[in-house]
């Protein structure tokens, strides 16, 4: 490699660092759980999508070995060629059976998902309504497929409504309104109930990515549609997050779609299948979830107390009722020096900043979780309040 390419790219780290939008990752030395070990240190981890708390819950550990002893290690393989076990059938089907839809298809992270979604599906006599904060992999699923791009502004039912009649003026023969469920940066949850009632209005199909909602949002954590009472044509979601928080992404949705994705989806066709280990322990995620009343109950009033007491100690948040809570900050420099002071005070959080946020929108977003005691978050508002003030977060 060139010594003037190789310069090239240090300069550019080297401007990311002086703007104070450089990322650093942090080795944990042990399980994610509501409590993990860093650097030495046992830490409140207050920046994990493990809502229900089971990234570490024996009954997962136990049938991801069970799974193991029985199917393997790793496939080796796509899943055409030879890398469909019984275990991958079952998973698909028993998610369809959750979320309420003919069939379900496999993928090793809900980026593949969204990435395989657009392209087979649509073409360049069709379009695709996207809201202006969705997720960067239903971005880059929408610019690989050759639909016409619409954008409309986040939530905002009155801009949808003029993208879908601009779409539909001009001649497209398919029209699909994308949205997430959850908007992750802010914690708000899409209006699903209008976009629904307006997609039908314009004979538009639907799709919603529940990243942040499958397993502990909605009736026996069934998603945002289902907390909104309505239906919708496509489902993206992770099982990396509340489903156990190891990897693999799915599409649940008609069966003829299915069919379709199974034979044209780029992502599904050239990945290998997901490990038996996880397979196995999504399996057991699944069960789990849809009778777990009581860890949704509990990460409810968790996230409430957590928000109270935040706007109790002055800090500025934005509204919401999800467990997503993001603390406001403003200036990127300042919220990795408040994340760096939270961490002398024994609390792990992330601070966002440009790209992942705009800029001069920076945040440190908190997220609740079933692992936590009413002790744990009283330490956490505690530590908040005092790097705050030292900090000049807080006056």
């Amino acid at each position: 490699m060139s010594q003037a390419f190789l310069s090239h790219i240090a300069a550019t780290l080297t401007a990311i660092e002086a703007e104070g939008l450089m990322k650093h990752e942090r080795a944990l030395q042990g399980p994610q759980a509501g409590w993990v070990t860093l650097g030495g240190r046992k830490m409140l981890n207050l920046c994990s999508n493990n809502y229900l708390g089971l990234a570490d819950d024996p009954r997962l550990i136990s049938a991801a070995k069970a799974a193991m002893d029985s199917h393997g290690y790793g496939m080796a393989s796509v899943r055409f060629i030879c890398g469909t076990q019984d275990l991958h059938q079952q998973l698909e089907s028993r998610l369809a059976r959750y979320l309420g839809t003919d069939d379900a298809l496999l993928f090793a992270a809900c980026f593949d998902a969204n990435g395989a979604v657009f392209e087979p599906l649509l073409g360049e006599e069709d379009a695709v309504i996207s809201d202006s904060l969705n997720h960067a992999s239903i971005i880059d699923g929408i610019r690989l497929c050759k639909a016409r791009r619409f954008r409309f502004a986040n939530n905002d039912m009155d801009d949808l409504q003029r993208q879908l009649k601009a779409a539909r003026d001009g001649g497209a023969r398919f029209i699909l309104v994308v949205t997430d469920g959850v908007f992750s940066m802010d914690g708000s949850f899409a209006n699903l109930g209008d976009l629904a009632r307006l997609a039908a209005d314009y004979g538009a199909l639907t799709m919603v990515d529940d990243c942040h909602a499958t397993g502990f949002i909605g009736p026996q954590g069934r998603g945002t549609a289902a907390r909104a009472g309505v239906k919708v044509d496509l489902m993206t979601g992770t099982f990396g997050k509340a489903l156990g928080g190891a990897l693999g992404g799915y599409i649940a949705g008609p069966q003829a779609v299915i069919d379709l994705l199974r034979q044209r989806a780029r992502p599904y066709l050239f990945s290998n299948a997901l490990p038996p280990a996880v397979v196995g322990a999504s399996l057991a995620a699944l069960d789990l979830v849809e009778a777990a009343d009581d860890l949704r109950a509990k990460l409810a009033k968790n996230a409430a107390y957590w928000r109270a007491g935040l706007e109790g100690l002055g800090f500025d948040l934005l509204a919401g009722s999800h467990p997503i809570v993001p603390v406001m900050i403003g200036d990127a420099p300042l919220a990795q020096k408040f994340a760096k002071a939270l961490e002398a005070q024994g609390v792990m959080v992330s601070a966002f900043f440009f790209p992942v946020v705009p800029r001069g929108q920076a945040r440190i977003r908190t997220q609740m979780t079933a692992a936590l005691s009413r002790d744990d978050l009283d330490f956490g508002l505690a530590a908040f309040g005092a790097a705050g003030r030292a900090t000049g977060v807080l006056a």
